[in-house]
């Protein structure tokens, strides 16, 4: 089995698109007030707190920040695991009513985005909710579309989009990777 493996994004690629989706992100909302981020385990969480630090560094005031865990929301949980592992949400703030922005790595179905929304709105009553990804890979199978996306592309079913962040891998790489099956 051959694997072809292509860079979409380096570390300082990454990081300037962070900091393009932090900006989009304060211009869309004026600012931080009623702003909350909530980073989705795992990938999700370091990007989180990677936005908050560069919106507090255009704004001067950064956004709450909280960490969902999602698995088991998920509805193939039980697929994955007969013991799944589950970590802890953490969101110190009340969710009613204020503007919070999911964050994840990669967006790919729309499944693991279905989840956090059934997972968060336990907690409370957002006033809005959006979705902030450093990929979009497309071919979606649910209605679910990022808010802000540092990176967009089509995939096929043989590509994955692996993104390693230095918080977890000790590197920032998004990587393209295609196995051919032979």
């Amino acid at each position: 089995m051959n694997t072809e493996k292509r860079t979409l994004l380096n570390a300082t690629e990454m990081d300037r698109t962070l900091a393009r989706m932090a900006h989009e992100i304060v211009e869309k909302h004026k600012g931080t007030k009623n702003l909350c981020l909530v980073g989705i385990r795992t990938g999700g969480v370091p990007l989180a707190f990677r936005l908050q630090k560069k919106i507090h560094e255009i704004e001067d005031t950064a956004p709450d920040i909280g960490v969902l865990d999602i698995t088991l929301y998920r509805d193939d949980w039980s697929t994955l695991s007969q013991h799944p592992i589950v970590r802890s949400t953490d969101i110190p703030f009340s969710v009613n009513g204020k503007n919070i922005i999911l964050v994840d790595d990669v967006i790919y179905t729309g499944r693991t985005i279905r989840a956090a929304l059934d997972a968060l709105t336990d907690y409370g009553r957002p006033g809005k909710i959006e979705l902030a990804v450093l990929v979009d890979r497309g071919r979606r199978e649910l209605p679910i579309q990022p808010d802000y996306a540092g990176l967009t592309l089509s995939t096929s079913k043989d590509e994955h989009v692996n993104v390693y962040l230095r918080e977890v891998s000790g590197r920032d790489e998004v990587l393209l990777e295609k196995t051919d099956g032979n």
